[in-house]
């Protein structure tokens, strides 16, 4: 018998690198921190309006008039959170709204709990809006075998006066139109 757990096992470990090195690869395609951030902050702007907090044998109710109000900012921040690790398309309107909800909080929620969850929504929603996606790596065209690597219009592409390859109109210097066009 050796010693080595089944935890310990090279398989175990490879396979926890290999959904590691996944989970890596799936957050780096989205705008995961903003994501949690928004959802994170949606705790504590959910939660305080319901605690009671004990200190000794004192209980503070936190319940403040607006209870709906705070649980339903909190549920759509956490919406909003998870939308934008599976929607990154929904980036831009995810983080405006995440920002106004972070705001309304305040007023509504013991200052947008506590200022933790207005805090942590209002940065995830800062980061959801600057997100960029990368650029997926192109396919290289193969290199070929020319000596002349100038971008040279074909002559085909050149043919009744065209100045440029893609100019389509038919008026150009070269066919004396310059620039008019006949009716007819």
């Amino acid at each position: 018998m050796s010693a080595e757990t089944p935890a310990e096992t090279p398989a175990a470990r490879g396979q926890f690198t290999y959904w590691r090195l996944r989970f890596r690869a799936w957050r780096g395609g989205r705008p995961f921190w903003a994501g949690l951030f928004i959802l994170l902050g949606g705790f504590p702007i959910a939660y305080f309006p319901y605690a009671n907090l004990q200190i000794g044998h004192l209980t503070l109710a936190m319940a403040t008039t607006a209870g709906a109000g705070s649980l339903i900012i909190g549920v759509l921040l956490g919406v909003l959170g998870i939308s934008l690790w599976y929607q990154k398309h929904v980036r831009v309107f995810a983080g405006v709204a995440a920002i106004l909800l972070a705001l309304v909080s305040i007023p509504v929620s013991n200052l947008g709990g506590f200022l933790i969850g207005f805090l942590l929504a209002l940065v995830g929603g800062g980061m959801a809006v600057a997100w960029v996606p990368g650029d997926e790596p192109a396919a290289s065209p193969a290199e070929t075998d020319r000596t002349d690597k100038a971008d040279a219009p074909p002559e085909a592409a050149l043919a009744n006066g065209a100045s440029e390859p893609n100019d389509l109109s038919g008026t150009s210097p070269t066919n004396g139109a310059n620039g008019r066009h006949s009716a007819g």
